[in-house]
């Protein structure tokens, strides 16, 4: 690991590493020292990438599925080789504890096997034209074609797992793309990357490039790219989108995800899993538990397990095993969140544990009473808070859940059916978790938001749809046709 982390890494250029420069200084997020560098590509590298992204177009298209299959299921076997040092690395690019990272290793692991099983299955339709006299002898059917060059964003938060949710399916349908990580954690996509360049991918088929934000613009305007697929905060996934020009966008943006737990919930479980939904890497998760609304019957008991079983987590360095909070992602965001629990507090709300900083770690933090219109209610708070209201009447919790501007995933805690069924028909959200929290994901299954959360969904089989288009073919048969 000392001779990873002593590497100065490159950037992927048409599958190529390129050891252009060291610029971009990647630092240990708990002691916050430099712990290695990478490679920043500019404007005229990113053109290039787009230029052999292109260039590969019909190759990766004229791809077999079982070659395709074959260089997945290679990455599959070299990150599972590779498990333990890509923990370490996602535990120190990232801050996030070890335990969480190995989650993240394994989820890396699953998304690329489901997408070598699902590059074999990509299929189609045949569609009875003869609806009417006018179709008589006519037959149809589709099939389904790559899109042709990607641009994909990853996030800080999950930098392997959400990259290889782009890239797994665009190699899955023969899509060549160029993928710009965060700054923050580049480590694993570049990992990715050079596993990629070990197999028999066509020339150009992926460039993985960190760069400057004011470098990055023609990952969003580049017409000779056919999607984008950005994964980070609303701000910048909508402006994104107004840039976009005409190439299909699918937007992954933030949260305030709610959970209810309703009166005849298990507490001992409910409680478990909150914690983990609210406070797992330090919250920093669009779908991290940040409103919990809990039956006023059981409001005061729920109330006491959480503040109790939040004060026993451990925070430290992500490197020991028994840290459960670890740094968040920079001393800029723990301040800033800091600066929300205060104002929450100030505008009447009560702090019931936690609030403290200390540089980048920020207490895991609880508080009720809070004002709606307070950001830590309103806005993503993407990090280690989570607030409790109580309801008495199941609709009106429905109603709150719903009172945001954004529409991720919902949590429930509910042995009633029929409340299941009117929180799946009433919850503006794109996934109901019941009897979990709303953190939870596996990654077969379709992930999006709407509302400020987003466009289109992710999930292997789903992101194949977005990065292939329908193509119909007809056949006409003459009525007085013999054989």
């Amino acid at each position: 690991m000392s001779q990873v982390l002593n590497a100065t890494f490159p950037y992927y250029l048409a599958n190529e590493p390129i050891a252009a420069n060291a610029e971009l200084a990647v630092t240990d997020k708990y002691t916050g020292q430099v712990a290695t560098r990478v490679a920043m590509a500019d404007s005229m590298t990113i053109d290039r990438a787009i230029a052999a992204a292109v260039e590969a177009a019909t190759p990766m298209r004229r791809m077999p599925p079982y070659e395709r299959q074959a260089v997945l299921n290679h990455c599959v076997s070299r990150f599972t080789e590779r498990f333990d040092e890509l923990a370490m690395l996602l535990c120190i690019e990232a801050g996030k504890p070890i335990k969480d990272s190995r989650g993240e290793v394994a989820r890396l692991i699953d998304t690329f096997r489901i997408a070598a099983e699902e590059s074999v299955r990509i299929g189609g339709e045949v569609i009875n034209l003869e609806i009417a006299p006018r179709a008589r002898g006519y037959r149809g059917m589709f099939k389904r074609v790559p899109i042709g060059p990607c641009s994909f964003i990853s996030p800080f938060n999950f930098p392997l797992n959400l990259a290889a949710h782009k890239i797994a399916p665009a190699i899955a349908v023969g899509c060549p793309f160029v993928l710009k990580p965060a700054s923050r954690t580049p480590l694993g996509a570049l990992i990715i990357g050079e596993v990629l360049a070990e197999t028999d991918l066509p020339k150009g088929a992926f460039s993985i490039l960190p760069c400057h934000r004011d470098g990055a613009d023609l990952f969003t305007t580049d017409d000779r790219l056919k999607l984008i697929s950005f994964t980070g905060s609303p701000a910048v996934g909508w402006d994104l989108k107004a840039r976009a020009g005409k190439k299909k966008v699918v937007l992954e943006l933030g949260g305030n995800a709610a959970c209810i737990v309703d009166a005849d919930a298990d507490l001992q479980d409910a409680t478990e899993r909150l914690i983990v939904g609210a406070f797992y890497q330090s919250g920093q998760s669009c779908i991290g538990v940040q409103r919990i609304l809990a039956h006023e019957r059981i409001y005061s008991e729920l109330r006491d397990r959480l503040v109790e079983a939040t004060r026993k987590l451990v925070a430290g360095d992500p490197k020991d095993e028994a840290t459960f909070i670890g740094p968040m992602i920079s001393e800029t965001e723990a301040a800033r969140l800091a600066s929300w629990i205060t104002a929450a507090v100030d505008a009447g709300g009560k702090l019931l544990c936690g609030g403290k900083r200390d540089a980048a770690m920020l207490d895991a933090t609880l508080l009720e009473d809070v004002p709606t219109d307070q950001a830590v209610c309103s806005q993503e708070a993407f990090g280690p808070v989570a607030v409790l209201r109580p309801f008495s009447n199941f609709q009106d919790a429905i109603n709150e859940a719903n009172n945001s501007a954004f529409g991720l995933q919902a949590g429930l805690f509910t042995r009633d059916l029929y409340k299941m069924q009117y929180a799946w028909d009433e919850l503006e959200v794109g996934g109901v978790i019941v009897g979990d929290v709303p953190s939870w994901r596996v990654d077969n299954m379709p992930y999006g938001g709407v509302k400020d959360s987003g466009l289109g969904r992710e999930g292997v089989r789903f992101a194949m749809d977005d990065m292939t288009e329908v193509r119909n073919l007809v056949i006409r048969t003459p009525h007085n046709n013999t054989l």
